[in-house]
């Protein structure tokens, strides 16, 4: 855990799940230099913080009854845990956690971006949050100098309104932005929705080939197949019957939808930490698959709510950042959670790059893995659970 100094307290806040041995901190400087900003502004009304990476803002700010609105699962428990680290009950009940997915405050008279690094989701997030705002609503934006670009600034201008950054300080910026009455507010003329996106799957593929795929915004490759996902589906394992899959990491759900539409009989779950990943997940499902086909669609952290021994085969493409820090810690998780939930004789395969070395992990995890596939950039490896 580590401390950070605000005007509303000194905070002692951690990521999720905690882990002692994680040196990354829960916040940055353009979450500093936002609140240094704050305090010289008056923070009446409804409080909307989008994008909060990890609670630091809206921890900051719980006296004010933020609503806090983010696509991560994993920021809204740490949120929570944060909160009630350093909050009284009352000041954390009055801090609401809404996902991207849910419906947004009727009327926004502060709102506070913290710049994604998807510039889709800010989009999509502006577009929906925009017909909230009145003339007079405060909309300021932070990130590092690396996260705000003139795409950014164009985006803020196109659908709220006049905007302009402030200099950097230890590489981060502001963004300050004036509503538009032509554009924000309820009578204001209604934007053209971009998101969610649908395109089709080459061929070539397997049982996925030449079917429509959804994506919402934000998802890794939203408007074209990704070449490591392409190289798994060539080489799903071939396994048939009443199985029980689960498509860790779902994104848009292409990998478990391929299962099963090639093995009606499976029941498959789809899990992921982002809300528009499961959301895309569950779009691409239903375009796909047959009537009576089962599914089950989860928003959660990695395996930690799947009952143990209940599953026959996990598929995964995990990732190696969170935000913009490199990191194993997601994998190991993804993988330990995989060999308790999997059955006797049961299978992970995993799809990564070659220089990640997630072949010495599974080793360490199930004590042996095999090589299924591989070219000069991806590996398919697989584990299996030996009792």
């Amino acid at each position: 855990m580590n401390i950070f100094t605000t005007s509303w307290g000194d905070l002692g806040l951690t990521r999720f799940p905690e882990d002692p041995r994680d040196r990354l901190r829960a916040w940055d400087a353009s979450d500093e230099y936002l609140l240094r900003h704050l305090e010289g502004e008056t923070l009446a009304g409804t409080v909307a913080v989008v994008g909060d990476r990890w609670g630091a803002l809206a921890t900051a700010l719980a006296a004010h009854r933020p609503v806090q609105i983010s696509d991560s699962y994993l920021t809204q428990r740490a949120t929570r845990a944060n909160l009630a680290r350093n909050r009284t009950a009352a000041e954390t009940e009055g801090v609401r956690l809404l996902s991207t997915r849910d419906t947004p405050p009727d009327r926004i008279d502060v709102l506070l971006v913290r710049v994604p690094k998807s510039l889709a989701l800010l989009e999509d997030q502006l577009q929906r949050l925009a017909p909230r705002l009145t003339r007079d609503t405060l909309v300021v934006g932070t990130g590092m100098v690396t996260e705000i670009h003139t795409s950014t600034l164009r985006l803020f201008e196109r659908i709220v309104g006049p905007t302009r950054t402030s200099l950097a300080v230890k590489k981060a910026r502001l963004i300050h932005c004036t509503p538009d009455p032509d554009r924000t507010g309820p009578t204001a003329a209604a934007a053209e929705e971009t998101w969610p996106r649908t395109y089709t799957l080459p061929d070539g593929i397997g049982a996925m080939s030449g079917r429509p795929v959804t994506n919402h915004a934000g998802i890794f490759c939203a408007d074209r197949l990704d070449i490591g996902t392409r190289f798994l589906l060539e080489h799903l394992p071939g396994r048939r019957g009443p199985l029980r899959v689960v498509d860790l990491g779902c994104g848009n759900g292409v990998v478990g939808t391929a299962m099963a539409v090639a093995n009606p009989e499976a029941e498959v779950v789809f899990t992921d930490e982002s809300y528009q990943a499961v959301a895309s997940a569950e779009a691409t499902f239903r375009a796909n698959a047959g009537p009576s086909a089962r599914a089950a669609f989860v928003v959660g952290d990695a395996l930690s709510g799947t009952e143990r021994e209940s599953v026959d085969l996990v598929l995964n493409n995990p990732p190696f950042h969170t935000h913009r820090a490199l990191t194993d810690g997601t994998a190991w998780r993804m993988f330990t959670g995989a060999r308790g939930a999997l059955r006797p004789g049961g299978e992970l395969w995993v799809i990564g790059n070659r220089h990640l070395g997630y072949h010495v992990k599974l080793r360490r995890i199930f004590g042996g893995c095999e090589t299924v596939a591989s070219n000069p950039k991806f590996v398919v490896l697989r584990a299996v659970k030996r009792g």
